[in-house]
């Protein structure tokens, strides 16, 4: 089905939707801009199936994948779109924020500041960025060592020495 423009109505698929794969990319589009994240996946997840070589099919899905807190799923689309175009910001930007809602900080700074050279005039690449590079220089011990009571701060282990 290379053309997009392939009916699936009458296919044997009784929970397709009605439409073809440009049909379901518009309409999940238009639910990810409604701010319905998870029925738009629902939608492009069905276009990717149709047309797993669509790069905007599958950036729309990876958008609507990282809007549900589905961050794995988004990585790995973002990340795919990102393989084939090296080149696209977008994909690399939403690459290092999914890998840093991941806990993935080294990748994130790595593909965030993909992002940052190729569109060094977008705030939000830079903010995110900055704000991954600062969660691994405060891993690093850069700013001191955390508070009791600081989020993140573990207690020191117990010494022998430290027993009553």
């Amino acid at each position: 089905m290379s053309s997009g423009q392939e009916r699936l109505e009458g296919t044997g698929d009784a929970g397709a939707p009605d439409g073809d794969v440009y049909d379901w990319f518009r309409r999940g589009v238009q639910l990810l801009d409604q701010r319905h994240p998870a029925a738009a996946v629902q939608l492009l997840a069905r276009a990717a199936a149709a047309e797993p070589h669509s790069r905007s099919i599958r950036e729309a899905l990876a958008r609507a994948e990282f809007d549900a807190g589905r961050y794995a799923e988004a990585l790995a689309d973002f990340r795919a779109v990102a393989l084939a175009d090296p080149s696209d910001d977008y994909a690399q930007f939403g690459w290092g924020v999914a890998a840093a809602r991941l806990g993935d900080f080294e990748s994130s700074a790595e593909h965030l500041a993909l992002a940052v050279a190729m569109r060094p005039d977008n705030d939000h690449y830079r903010a995110a960025l900055r704000q991954t590079r600062a969660t691994l220089a405060a891993r690093a011990g850069a700013f001191g060592p955390l508070r009791p009571g600081a989020p993140g701060y573990l207690a020191p282990p117990e010494t022998p020495d430290d027993r009553p």
